[in-house]
């Protein structure tokens, strides 16, 4: 099987100090949080930015300091997100892409986000796609259902994405397709050869599908932006935690971790 990549998604937009006091808001937090998460393990960040008091943003200049301290103290790849927060529009969350970070999101569909909608109508996913060839910034492509596969495959026969791409699963959110072992085979299934693929499990979900990921040659994605969790009722202590229990499960399954210089190869990045 290839190496493992594991992507830390260590804040996201919806997660508070509420909820937990271990997730980062400040560049500096967000920094200090990515290089733990390396050095348990992941090779990929995947990073949202807040205000200080925790209110989603998508300020390049908050982006940049995000970058410019990781890519100072390690070789972690960068990968920002374009989702932002509910309501915002494809100007505020694509703006970071021409800082040129490793990679972005591109969630390819809309769905329901608890009682919310996470909108991407067809036309603003267009637009995002355009900005990340237009950047060369490689897509990581977030399907929260079957369709937003085949939107993607769209995309490509219309030349605004490169296959074999790089595919997020994004399994067991409220209004998503399920967080079960059979929906992500059934996920996995849809994909072009050569393509590779990830799961990021919602709450509950996300340390088995993890573990079923590593076993079927997948990669994962795990973070206090999916899950606060480590074990039922048990608070992580920061994404790192999580970021090891994969590394503990890739250990036990035979599979070695990625290096930076793998990861490269493995998602074509330049």
């Amino acid at each position: 099987m290839q190496p493992l990549m594991i992507t830390a998604a260590i804040c996201g937009a919806e997660v508070t100090r509420a909820q937990t006091p271990h997730v980062p808001y400040t560049p500096a937090e967000l920094v200090e949080e990515s290089l733990r998460c390396y050095q348990a393990g992941a090779t990929m960040v995947h990073v949202h930015v807040r205000q200080p008091d925790g209110t989603p943003s998508q300020s390049a200049e908050l982006f940049g300091q995000v970058l410019q301290g990781i890519r100072g103290r390690c070789d972690l790849l960068v990968q920002f997100s374009t989702g932002g927060a509910v309501g915002m529009g494809v100007d505020e969350r694509a703006d970071a892409v021409r800082l040129r970070p490793d990679m972005a999101t591109l969630s390819t569909g809309s769905v329901n986000f608890g009682d919310e909608i996470f909108a991407n109508p067809i036309p603003l996913i267009r637009q995002i796609a355009c900005r990340l060839k237009e950047f060369n910034v490689r897509p990581e492509i977030e399907c929260f259902d079957s369709g937003m596969v085949d939107t993607a495959l769209r995309l490509a026969k219309d030349g605004l994405l490169e296959l074999p791409a790089h595919f997020d699963f994004v399994l067991g959110m409220p209004g998503g397709m399920g967080g079960t072992a059979h929906h992500l085979d059934f996920m996995r299934s849809l994909l072009p050869t050569d393509c590779t693929w990830c799961v990021a499990g919602i709450g509950r979900f996300e340390l088995p599908l993890a573990d079923h990921a590593i076993r079927q040659g997948g990669h994962v994605r795990v973070g206090l932006e999916d899950n606060v969790f480590i074990s039922k009722g048990v608070l992580a202590k920061g994404s790192c935690e999580l970021v090891q229990a994969v590394a503990t499960m890739a250990k036990a399954a035979g599979r070695p971790l990625a290096t930076t210089t793998q990861a490269r190869e493995l998602l074509r990045i330049n």
